[in-house]
């Protein structure tokens, strides 16, 4: 098994050096376009190896994606984030026109790999890779639900002063303010988390799991990089092992959820196909209302790309 991934930042690298540590695939490629900064991260990545008790060859390459022929899967982190300034449609432009370039040379040398997203912004960059790649939609998806949740039964565990094992979680909708966390679906060891918290705590963790993203930013002066590389790795493990893990993720709706031609966040099955069966919820009123909110400023989102005929 062979897995690419490109961008080789905090992000891409975190994803490599956790994929190489699960000892699953055969080779694992850093791609990045800046000058010998793939090479490097890869180099220390391996180095480690002695130490991490893992086989996995990481190997690094500036630029060359003939060194990522034959992958299985293609993780892809590139793109840059908002500075200072710059308009929500300026950073769109910007990151589409790279996911764009980079999914076309993935798709050239490993046509039959499976691509996941993680560029920002998630859902309208997932979009872009699917118009590029022209692959189904079971093929081209984006990791945001993974992190969401992972922050959610984080901070749950926090309040809870227990395992983050013992907890499942789930939400919908898109990557950011708009996403859809689902406490009725939410559990801890079994028991409803709205048997352990009462609501007032749930909602708070619920606005904390929607700025999450923000909190570290506000923190470190960038964004995370940890729990991305690991939740990207972890959809990568799934496809991998093709050991059908049930993951909220982003992907283009035909009709689910009463929603068409839309990249949204909602429940699947990955395995080694990718997305295996998009797992359709009975949602509330309150739940759908949540997601048809979510889905309108998507769209708005993934008009702003539509206008700018780069596809």
């Amino acid at each position: 098994m062979k897995v690419t991934v490109v961008g080789a930042g905090s992000v891409g690298a975190t994803c490599a050096d956790v994929l190489a540590q699960k000892d699953i695939a055969k080779e694992v490629v850093l791609l990045d376009i800046k000058e010998n900064y793939a090479e490097g991260k890869a180099l220390d990545i391996w180095e480690s190896s002695a130490v991490n008790y893992y086989d996995t060859r990481v190997v690094g390459s500036t630029n060359d994606y003939s060194k990522t022929a034959g992958s299985d899967v293609v993780v892809i982190t590139s793109g840059i984030p908002r500075k200072p300034g710059m308009s929500r449609d300026d950073l769109i432009s910007t990151n589409a026109k790279i996911v764009k370039s980079v999914t076309e040379q993935v798709v050239e040398n490993s046509p039959n790999a499976i691509v996941i997203i993680v560029s920002n912004p998630l859902d309208v960059m997932t979009y872009a890779a699917y118009l590029t790649a022209k692959k189904p939609a079971t093929k081209v998806f984006g990791m945001a639900g993974v992190l969401d949740t992972a922050r959610f039964r984080a901070f749950l565990a926090t309040e809870l002063d227990c395992s983050p094992k013992d907890i499942q979680a789930l939400l919908l909708g898109g990557h950011g303010d708009t996403m859809v966390p689902l406490p009725r679906y939410t559990t801890v060891g079994g028991i409803p988390v709205t048997e352990l918290l009462d609501k007032e705590t749930i909602d708070r963790i619920v606005q904390r799991t929607k700025k999450g993203g923000g909190e570290i930013v506000n923190l470190l002066g960038t964004s995370g990089w940890y729990a991305p590389g690991a939740a990207a790795a972890q959809m990568v493990e799934a496809i991998l092992k093709d050991s059908k893990r049930i993951f909220p993720v982003c992907t283009m709706l035909n009709g689910e959820y009463g929603m068409e031609n839309i990249a949204l966040g909602v429940p699947v099955k990955l395995g080694k196909n990718g997305i295996e069966q998009v797992i359709e919820l009975k949602l509330n009123d309150e739940e759908m209302n949540l997601m048809k909110e979510s889905a309108v400023h998507v769209r708005g989102v993934m008009k702003v790309l539509d206008d700018m005929n780069l596809f």
